[in-house]
C-alpha cells in the first residue's frame, strides 16, 4: 500500500485517493456525487467575502468569482492535486465551520478547446469530493456548461443528487445565454429523476428573470431556492430607493 501511494505521489495522482471513494460515470469518468441534505442554506457568500462566511449559521460558500481569485497557483485544486498538506491545512482553517458549499465554478467557454472545458468540469468534481470528505460539508453540484455540446456529459455522475445549484449572473442581458440557461434547466429537470430543488445564485434587482428561467422546473415540482446574497440585496435596495 505504501508503494502504491508513493507511486501516486510521484505521478501527481494523489487526487485518486478522492475519486476512488466513489464511482466513475460516463465517457469522461466523472466522479459520482451525492447531495441529499436534510437542511438547506439561507444565504450565499462568495469565496472573496470571508467576512460573510458566517453571515448566518447556515451560510453557503460559492465560488462565483473570476477563476484567478480562487484557482491560482496556490488555489485549492492545486493543493489537492499536488497533495500540498500545508496549503490544504490553510483551506481547512479558512473554511472552518462552513456547512454548505456550491461546487467551484471553473469557467468553461465556448471558444476554447473542449479538452480544457472537460478538464475544468472534472476539477470541480474533485474539489467537491474534497469538500465533502475532508470538511464533512454539504456540496451542491454546480450546473456548468459552455455550449449545447456539453449537454451530452455535464450531468454524468449527478444521477442521484436531490439538489443542484445554478448561477444566473451574466445571463440576463444576453439572449443566447438566456436561451441556453433555459435549456439547461429543462434538461436537469428531465434527466435528474431524484431532483427535489435548485439553489440559485442571482443578483438581479427583482425576481422576474429567475421566475421565468426556472418556470419549467417549478411546473414539474422542483422547488427553487433563490437565496439572498450581498450583491442581490444591494441591487434590490437601490431599486427601492429609486422607486
Amino acid at each position: 500500500m505504501k508503494r502504491k501511494h508513493d507511486l501516486q505521489k510521484r505521478l501527481n495522482l494523489s487526487y485518486l485517493d478522492l475519486t476512488n471513494k466513489t464511482w466513475k460515470v460516463g465517457e469522461f469518468d466523472f466522479p459520482k456525487l451525492l447531495c441529499n441534505p436534510s437542511v438547506l442554506p439561507d444565504y450565499i457568500a462568495l469565496y472573496t467575502q470571508p467576512s460573510e462566511y458566517h453571515k448566518t449559521s447556515l451560510t453557503c460558500l460559492a465560488f462565483y468569482n473570476y477563476d484567478d481569485t480562487f484557482d491560482g497557483i496556490n488555489g485549492l485544486y492545486n493543493a489537492i492535486y499536488y497533495n500540498d498538506k500545508k496549503r490544504l491545512d490553510f483551506y481547512k482553517k479558512r473554511f472552518e465551520g462552513i456547512k454548505f458549499f456550491i461546487m467551484p465554478d471553473y469557467s468553461v467557454c465556448g471558444d476554447i478547446d473542449r479538452a480544457e472545458n472537460i478538464h475544468r468540469l472534472a476539477k470541480a468534481r474533485r474539489v467537491a469530493l474534497w469538500l465533502t470528505l475532508e470538511l464533512n460539508a454539504v456540496v451542491f453540484p454546480n450546473i456548468s456548461y459552455s455550449c449545447r455540446k456539453d449537454f451530452d456529459c455535464f450531468l454524468d455522475g449527478l444521477e442521484d443528487v436531490q439538489y443542484v445549484a445554478f448561477s444566473t449572473k451574466g445571463t440576463v442581458n444576453s439572449k443566447p445565454d438566456r436561451e441556453l440557461l433555459v435549456e439547461a434547466v429543462q434538461l436537469v429537470t428531465d434527466k435528474l429523476y431524484c431532483l427535489k430543488g435548485i439553489v440559485v445564485y442571482d443578483v438581479c434587482k427583482d425576481n422576474a428573470f429567475v421566475e421565468g428561467v426556472f418556470s419549467y422546473a417549478k411546473e414539474h415540482g422542483i422547488e427553487i431556492f433563490l437565496l439572498p446574497n450581498s450583491l442581490k440585496l444591494r441591487n434590490m435596495s437601490r431599486k427601492e430607493r429609486a422607486a
